[in-house]
């Protein structure tokens, strides 16, 4: 058995939420994928701003509040049982098609797998439930048991005494520059997922010690190469 932690976040690592432009198609019609980039967005930004200002709330009032302000940027006239209905259907997004097989294939490595999410413990779950995936992973650990969001310091800190293990032992691994940069810094051992080829990383002088274009790749470096 393996001592390495895997700390997978959601958002654009298992799951894709710019496929929300399928839902908001109905409402937008050919604008829906920027609307739902407009979202994902505006997502991302309330919590780094919320995280700034020391002004916590819930990662689902953040993605409604986010909603609010694509659907007025896009002129989209939603009531409030459309919108609640956009927002159910967020706990229905799709795992990518690596992300099972990829996870399976890092569990029969001895691996330990958790989900390492700005979302509440309750509706990640759901998420991952309703996505097939909760049944490859060992935990959920959510930010909001900390009150702040990626990349604050203090949720990675959460991350290790919640695992009991020490910084080298986990590795986090984030499609997203953000919080790969935010796990480095703290301490933790890091893979880029690099779902999009043409999407560079941040150019800060903070580099991922692994960089794997999905899942399965991933699971191929660390079974030839387990070490961190």
């Amino acid at each position: 058995m393996s001592d390495l932690t895997l700390a997978l976040d959601i958002y654009g690592t298992l799951v894709n939420p710019l496929e929300m432009d399928e839902h908001l198609r109905e409402f937008a019609g050919s604008d829906a994928p920027a609307a739902s980039a407009l979202w994902r967005q505006k997502q991302l930004e309330y919590t780094f701003r919320r995280g700034l200002m020391r002004s916590y709330t819930d990662f689902g009032t953040v993605t409604a509040q986010a909603l609010e302000f694509a659907s007025k940027a896009h002129g989209l006239d939603l009531d409030k049982e459309q919108m609640a209905t956009l927002i159910s259907e967020y706990q229905n997004l799709r795992a990518f098609p690596d992300v099972k097989p990829g996870l399976e294939a890092l569990g029969a490595a001895g691996i330990r797998l958790v989900a390492f999410s700005n979302g509440v413990q309750a509706t990640t779950r759901k998420l991952l439930e309703n996505a097939g995936v909760m049944e490859y992973l060992d935990d959920v650990v959510s930010v909001d048991d900390v009150k702040t969001f990626k990349p604050a310091p203090e949720v990675y800190g959460h991350l290790c005494r919640t695992l009991n293990q020490p910084s080298a032992e986990i590795r986090l691994v984030s499609s997203n520059p953000f919080d790969v940069i935010g796990a480095k810094s703290f301490g933790l051992q890091t893979a880029w997922l690099q779902r999009n080829p043409e999407v560079p990383f941040d150019p800060w002088g903070i580099t991922p010690d692994l960089i794997a274009s999905d899942l399965l790749d991933l699971a191929g470096h660390l079974t030839e190469h387990p070490n961190p």
